[in-house]
């Protein structure tokens, strides 16, 4: 997901929170008035935390500690260090990489670290957004520099308790692997913990010069390799609470839908069946809710209900969304970018033209684990009056307080635990909190027909992949006009597609001049210096929408990368030479490099390939990262077979190598979904009708292409890699597909009949 707004508003806090702008070596400077020693905590051992980020950006330390103290460092007497993730783990390992970042300040030994995934709390918020959020590919980007300073602190504390009690001057000890050394004297960090416990948090530390860097940088294992392979860790719908039960919802076939009328009798009289209940769901809808021991019976006890809906709720059809946005298209709408001169006329004037209409579907999240949610609350009388919620959430800040209105409690009284999930890819990250609150109402019925056991609310496949929320419906036109010898003199583009952020708490930041950022971003940076002028048309559809993996990248880079291919086709140029000749070697380095470098460990142009097959590239900047895909396409049997990709990637540091490979690696089977047939989301009378896997069809594993991935050497600060893996890859695969057949391909999925 992006959130290119809040970027904006959090200006140069989003390179580290409240610190200046040091880069990767230099003197800490977060207030040490932002830090905290957690007494109660620390259980004999060091416990460090910080001031929550409202308050910290206020200038000030609290008056007192917070009622609730969060740590986001405990070493014990026995040398384990326990570093808190203030994100959400789903895969994309940022368990392991901020850790990482801490404890290579720290001069930890590495076998000591263990981590674990923070509850909702205000000093977890990102220090750049000021809220508690997994998104926008910015984890390491915006707490990078905020875990080196805890882990500098903390060091320092712990080399001053040392120097104190062998009376020597800090300076002369050393560091190494959690141990503390002078000539034959040695203390390990456990053993110095309850004495750098008493001591202040200096008021600056120097971090370390990355040439010093033992362990960021090098590929490391991740610390929940292991016990994920064991299935030791507990995912969200793991979850499992004392007297707990299982409730599942049946919703409306239609958004916004209501329940006319449906048969209890039959779903009560199944065995293990507690409570049926009339509960509202998302987007003023109703549903029936399910309670029973367990998941099965639930589930049969919901399919013996009988609901007979009103006929009421969206009537929306896809393919007629995609007639209307293609009318739309061709009228004049919202300008988001105007540019120079009188460009209409331009093309109009111009000998030559391209003029070419996409066209993109609704998309699932689909993620491997669906939604869940368990709640357990506390009743006084018939009151609720404090939840807990376990849920891999990644908007923990949205969530705690979407959970606290529906039962009109403060977010205080709503302790949310965040549990690792299995996938997202921005469908755990909803402004509306749409699963958390239909949980949470779900339960405030079953506490209002005299229960009070716990109650873990679990999507099915089908109700998620029908559950809304999808990536937008989008049609694009473009007109370009070309000179005889192919010079692009204007270019015409408009954008169809429905407002993700409207209506949201975001939208006041990302929504300027009545054009979503969500929507022409990827396209409004205009990488290739052309005479562009873009426009958008935001139609109202009853269809509930949001960001996925990429956001628009998803579509605006295909259409930007098939188009440019385009462009140099008709120029007579070589797709690469056309691009670099076209990227200013002052604006973006970084372009160039991440595309140089693609090209030449792929060996394009110099390796000849197998009969058959063709070479496809694509660049393309997401998340203040650029990837260059390279990729290797035939056909088998009409449908295309992509090989090898070659991606060369530039995201500054790369803080653990292993997983930034595997993100990139993941990221590129993600975004080939997008290409196979079948993977749409098709909505007919406002119903949607994939349900499950068969007729949503992913990449499965004999269409995993191999995917070697190579970084650009950088020691500026990190930027984002959980999604800019994905927007190049199907135009990559597109433009070979051009070459083996001629054919442009207009929509996604490809059309090659």
């Amino acid at each position: 997901m992006r959130i290119r707004g809040l970027e904006a508003l959090a200006g140069a806090k989003a390179q580290g929170g409240n610190t200046d702008s040091i880069g990767d070596t230099g003197v800490a400077t977060l207030d040490r008035r932002s830090f905290l020693k957690l007494t109660g905590l620390a259980g004999g051992g060091l416990a460090l935390g910080m001031v929550p980020v409202a308050q910290a950006q206020e200038g000030g330390a609290p008056k007192a500690p917070p009622s609730a103290p969060q740590a986001f460092l405990v070493i014990a007497p026995d040398n384990t260090v326990t570093i808190a993730v203030n994100r959400l783990e789903f895969g994309q390992g940022v368990h392991t990489a901020l850790p990482m970042a801490l404890a290579e300040e720290l001069d930890v030994d590495w076998r000591n670290v263990r981590a674990a995934l923070a509850p909702a709390g205000d000093p977890y918020k990102d220090p750049g957004f000021g809220m508690q959020i997994t998104g926008g590919s910015t984890a390491i980007n915006h707490s990078f520099q905020q875990y080196r300073e805890l882990g500098a602190r903390a060091r320092a504390m712990l080399v001053a308790a040392a120097a104190q009690q062998w009376q020597v001057d800090p300076a002369s000890c050393k560091v190494e692997q959690g141990v503390v050394t002078l000539g034959s004297r040695r203390a390990t960090f456990g053993e110095l913990a309850p004495a750098a416990m008493a001591l202040p948090v200096p008021q600056q530390v120097r971090l370390k010069d990355p040439s010093q860097f033992r362990l960021v940088g090098k590929p490391t294992p991740r610390l929940d390799a292991r016990s994920k392979l064991e299935g030791k860790p507990a995912f969200g719908i793991d979850t499992r609470v004392k007297d707990m039960m299982v409730a599942v919802v049946a919703r409306p076939p239609r958004f916004g839908g209501k329940v006319k009328s449906f048969n209890a009798d039959k779903a009560r009289a199944i065995k293990g069946v507690s409570d049926v209940m009339l509960v509202p769901v998302d987007r003023g809808g109703t549903g029936v809710a399910v309670v029973a021991d367990g998941y099965w019976p639930a589930r049969q006890a919901r399919e013996a209900l009988q609901i007979e809906w009103e006929d009421t709720g969206s009537k929306v059809s896809s393919q007629a969304l995609f007639d209307e946005y293609a009318k739309l298209a061709t009228q004049p709408g919202t300008v988001a970018r105007a540019g120079e001169g009188d460009i209409a006329a331009a093309v109009n004037g111009a000998p030559r033209k391209i003029e070419a209409e996409y066209r993109f579907p609704y998309l699932a999240h689909a993620p491997m684990e669906p939604l869940n949610c368990t709640l357990q609350p506390e009743v006084v009388g018939s009151k609720v009056q404090s939840v807990k919620v376990w849920v891999g959430s990644q908007f923990q800040t949205v969530d705690q307080a979407a959970v606290a209105r529906v039962f009109e409690l403060s977010p205080d009284k709503v302790a949310l635990n965040t549990m690792m999930a299995g996938g997202g890819f921005g469908r755990r990250a909803v402004p509306t909190s749409d699963y958390l609150v239909e949980a949470a109402n779900v339960l405030r019925a079953w506490v209002a027909d005299g229960h009070t056991e716990p109650i873990k609310v679990i999507w099915s496949r089908e109700d998620d992949i029908r559950g809304g929320y999808y990536r937008p419906l989008h049609v694009h036109r473009a007109r370009i006009g070309l000179d005889a010898q192919g010079k692009v003199v204007g270019w015409q583009h408009t954008i169809v597609g429905q407002s993700i952020l409207k209506g949201t708490p975001f939208e006041p930041f990302m929504v300027k001049n009545g054009v979503d950022a969500t929507m022409t971003e990827g396209l409004l940076e205009n990488d290739y210096n052309l005479p562009m002028q873009l426009s958008v048309h935001h139609p109202q559809v009853d269809v509930p929408v949001l960001w996925w993996r990429s956001v628009g990248n998803t579509h605006t880079a295909y259409v930007k990368e098939t188009l440019v291919d385009e462009m140099a086709a008709a120029a007579k140029q070589d797709p690469v030479a056309y691009r670099l000749a076209r990227l200013d070697e002052s604006k973006h380095v970084r372009h160039r490099a991440a595309l140089q470098l693609a090209v030449e460990k792929s060996g394009y142009g110099k390796r000849k390939l197998p009969k058959g097959h063709a070479w496809g590239v694509a660049v393309h900047e997401s998340f203040s990262s650029v990837v260059a895909h390279v990729a290797e396409v035939s056909l088998v049997k009409g449908q295309p077979r992509v090989h090898r990709v070659t991606a060369g990637v530039h995201a500054n540091r790369v803080v653990n190598p292993l997983s930034a490979e595997a993100q990139i690696q993941g990221a590129c089977i993600f975004g080939l979904a997008m290409t196979r047939p079948g993977f749409a989301i098709e909505i007919e009378n406002g119903v949607v009708k994939n349900s499950n896997f068969p007729d949503y069809p992913p990449p499965r594993i004999t269409d995993a292409p191999v995917v070697d991935v190579f970084f650009v050497p950088s020691q500026d600060p990190p930027t984002g890699l959980g999604e800019p893996g994905v927007p190049p890859i199907a135009p990559a695969v597109a433009n070979a597909l051009f070459v083996l057949t001629g054919k442009r391909q207009r929509q996604l999925p490809f059309v090659l009949a």
